[in-house]
């Protein structure tokens, strides 16, 4: 482990979901006091629906000591495949022989590992603790929260989502998180794939006459998961989207995945008691200002990709990391500018080039039909040209972070222009 250089003390965390455990954990590896603050009154454990960590993911998560339980958990993705939406394979992506296979778990799994590792490691969450503004002096910040209480340190991290209160509070004028057009509808069906997909041994992807079908067989084979991406020009909020019943968004993704093979037969046995909606898919534009004075942005607060990347654990995680790093090889005074710059310069690139592809991927999905059958007919010359595994995944998945390499100054970057 690299010797700690810094004079920072106390970094206050806000956002407790994701980011904001593993932010609090690198930080504790780099020498440096975290404290968590969530604005909801409790913790999450049992809520949230299906996600990947990719194996760059895997990675950033083994430097703070996390690779074995979370192996542990979920299934490993095995091949990923590009389908027709007749049944038919249009393309087969094995994955890197030398990288270790993503995961698929449920959100509530991984957090539930995070919240176990934060209480071993004596890391506290403060619950019921909404940001609502902060405070610099020249030796430290304030964080003030709704229910009238305060808290100091030397700086502030915002891990708190695509709604991030902190976005706004380094610039008013941040822009807002952008709805991509898609709405998500999950759940489980009974029905068994055959062959190794029934094993769970492969992860499909559909482009369907009228919606985007995500499928994969359970690893014990006991059913699907599975999951459609349905265009919805006016952006739902979860109180409008709870208010349909399980039964009706079932019905719905029947009706869209009526003409596709094999959405069909998975949706006519699904279970509409499993049903989840995830009305918010959204996509963080690119953000002028990653930080000001004692604050500094990670993970969807600032470089939120589209569901379609499977990237938006694994980008959170690996700049949580990375943060560490600069904030313990940098110094602090008068402010972070150093570290904040240096982080910033190493993570704008690669998040807004992952996110810029994942959008194009999301506009072909809501493109419609005609859109999807040009896709149909273009891919197997896309797959075997500039597609290929090796081309695709290797500057994605192959991502490492050495924590052990000393970071150095840079000139602070800013954005090119605004992410696709």
């Amino acid at each position: 482990m690299s010797t700690t250089r810094t004079s920072k003390k106390k970094a206050l965390v806000i956002g407790g979901g994701i980011a904001g455990p593993v932010m609090a954990l690198a930080l504790r590896r780099a020498g440096i006091e975290a404290e968590i603050f969530e604005a909801y009154e409790t913790s999450a454990e049992g809520i949230g629906g299906t996600f990947m960590i990719a194996p760059n993911g895997l990675g950033a998560l083994a430097v703070v000591g996390l690779e074995a339980e979370v192996g542990r958990i979920g299934q490993p993705v095995g091949p990923m495949v590009i389908e027709d939406g007749k049944g038919g394979a249009l393309a087969e992506f094995a994955g890197l022989p030398d990288l270790p296979r993503g995961r698929l778990m449920r959100r509530a799994e991984m957090y539930e590992v995070l919240q176990r590792r934060l209480r071993e490691t004596g890391l506290e969450v403060r619950y019921g603790k909404r940001l609502v503004g902060a405070e610099e002096t020249a030796d430290g910040i304030t964080a003030h929260f709704a229910d009238g209480t305060s808290a100091t340190g030397d700086l502030l991290i915002g891990t708190d989502g695509t709604g991030s209160t902190v976005r706004t509070l380094i610039d008013p004028a941040a822009p807002a998180a952008r709805y991509t057009g898609l709405l998500g509808v999950g759940g489980y069906s009974p029905y068994r794939l055959p062959g190794r997909a029934g094993r769970g041994e492969t992860v499909h992807f559909a482009n369907g006459a009228r919606a985007f079908f995500g499928y994969w067989g359970l690893a014990d084979g006991s059913g699907t998961a599975w999951f459609s991406n349905i265009p919805q020009p006016e952006q739902l909020s979860h109180e409008q989207a709870r208010a349909v019943s399980p039964e009706d968004w079932l019905r719905r993704c029947r009706e869209l995945h009526a003409d596709d093979l094999p959405a069909r037969e998975v949706l006519r046995v699904a279970d509409a008691g499993t049903i989840e909606t995830f009305p918010r898919l959204e996509i963080m534009p690119s953000v002028p200002h990653w930080y000001r004075g004692r604050m500094v942005l990670v993970g969807d607060s600032v470089h939120a990709p589209s569901n379609s990347s499977g990237q938006g654990v694994s980008l959170a995680v690996e700049s949580a990391v990375e943060l560490a790093r600069c904030l313990r090889d940098l110094p602090d005074l008068p402010d972070h500018t150093e570290a904040f710059a240096a982080y910033e310069a190493m993570r704008r690139p690669r998040v807004e080039k992952i996110a810029a592809d994942a959008e194009r991927t999301n506009n072909q999905k809501a493109s419609g039909p005609v859109g999807r059958m040009v896709f149909r007919l273009v891919a197997p010359i896309m797959m075997r040209t500039f597609m290929s595994p090796e081309k695709m995944l290797r500057p994605v998945h192959g991502y490492r972070i050495d924590w052990e390499r000393r970071v150095v100054p840079v000139t602070p970057v800013r954005p090119a222009g605004r992410a696709a």
